[in-house]
């Protein structure tokens, strides 16, 4: 019996950048194909974010970029757009150059190599009924696949937990890992609100157990306990 049904689906073709609304998209191991598969990267290969860790460093102004596959041509990598309306195909020296400009440093845009892109995990999903409770949308906690779920509370998605979502009539399968960790990506006053409401988690982080296609309007199945 199904438990609800994708109503969103998001791609980010470059990590931390804005990203694209899609009707419909190949799922793989990794995730989303072409899901952060470029990031802003620096000459010591720490990779721009909203935050600073071991793997990323902040970069001011990121989130005010656009990156989209034209024509959904993933292999012939992104087009990302600057706020004053210049945009190029990666790879190229001139974007390369315009990045540097906008962020003060030198950086380059570089497809993901040995380590992945990734945060947390191949793929973010979150409810809408979590999202009415933090009144916020899936672009800005950067969820990959939005469910409908009727009657469901907010943050309920949390207990699926080692559950399995079969997704669609394609063989997509997706296994629930645990809660996903908020950050200032998600902007102060959403991260406020997640940081009261639950603990600092909104939606969850999903692992693809069978590979396969998803669509908006797919009924989701939740099995296990």
């Amino acid at each position: 019996m199904a438990v609800g049904r994708v109503v969103e689906l998001h791609r980010f073709p470059v990590k931390s950048l804005q990203g694209e609304r899609l009707e419909r998209v190949d799922v793989d191991l990794r995730g989303l194909v072409g899901d952060r598969a470029w990031a802003v990267r620096e000459p010591d290969d720490k990779l721009g974010s909203g935050k600073s860790t071991r793997r990323f460093r902040r970069m001011a102004g990121l989130l005010e970029l656009h990156a989209t596959y034209d024509g959904g041509r993933v292999g012939e990598g992104p087009v990302v757009a600057l706020p004053d309306g210049r945009s190029w195909r990666a790879p190229d020296a001139e974007l390369d150059e315009a990045l540097t400009a906008y962020v003060g440093r030198p950086v380059a845009l570089a497809p993901e190599a040995d380590v992945a892109h990734h945060d947390e995990g191949p793929l973010h999903l979150v409810t809408t009924a979590t999202l009415g409770r933090l009144a916020t949308d899936g672009v800005v906690l950067r969820a990959n696949l939005v469910l409908d779920v009727p009657g469901l509370e907010a943050f309920a998605e949390d207990g699926w937990s080692g559950r399995e979502l079969r997704v669609g009539g394609g063989g997509l399968v997706l296994r629930v890992r645990e809660p996903m960790p908020r950050c200032v990506m998600v902007g102060t006053e959403v991260l406020h609100e997640t940081t009261r409401l639950n603990d600092g988690c909104a939606g969850v982080v999903v692992d693809v157990v069978g590979p396969g296609p998803v669509a908006v309007g797919d009924d989701a199945v939740l099995a296990g306990r």
